[in-house]
């Protein structure tokens, strides 16, 4: 019963997504320099995965919070996924990579919101209403697992489009584990 449940409720988000967005985002990807992937709690979780899969299909990708992340530039994309846009420490980024040049795209469940007000772009996952209480999905996660469903099919958009092989995708996946 509950696996049906999510399942339809990811479904009918992922319907009501606007169909354009895999191609537009590839193609923010592509003009970047560098992307940039930042959330909060379980968005940021799903932005790791998103950002490993970039990483498999040859993008210079950072994970902003990681030790090892390089400082971001003009010509580079900050990626926000925020299900309410107006996470605070999520506001602080997007104000520093707006002054320094960076373009920025938020992955939301809102299409109006602080970080969205402020960002070159805002890809609103479902509608809003969608979002409303739902029995046995708590506290945000009809947004993370739409968006992880939306950003995994992005991939595959990627994948297809560039025609990336899975085994050249491979030898790029760490080999010290």
């Amino acid at each position: 019963m509950h696996k049906q449940l999510i399942v339809d409720k990811i479904a009918g988000i992922l319907e009501s997504t606007e169909d354009s967005y895999s191609e537009k985002l590839t193609e923010m990807l592509d003009q970047a320099n560098r992307v940039f992937i930042s959330g909060a709690g379980r968005s940021k979780l799903v932005g790791n995965f998103f950002a490993m899969r970039l990483m498999h299909g040859g993008y210079d990708v950072s994970v902003v919070g990681e030790i090892v992340t390089p400082s971001i530039k003009a010509g580079d994309l900050l990626i926000i996924i925020s299900g309410s846009g107006e996470t605070e420490q999520l506001i602080a980024f997007t104000k520093r990579a707006k002054d320094i040049g960076a373009k920025i795209m938020l992955i939301s469940a809102k299409s109006d919101s602080t970080i969205g007000d402020l960002a070159d772009g805002v890809f609103q996952i479902g509608k809003a209403e969608q979002y409303e209480k739902v029995k046995g999905m708590p506290m945000g996660t009809v947004f993370e697992l739409s968006t992880l469903f939306f950003l995994e099919a992005t991939v595959s958009h990627i994948i297809h489009e560039k025609g990336i092989e899975e085994e050249i995708m491979r030898s790029r996946h760490a080999n010290l584990e």
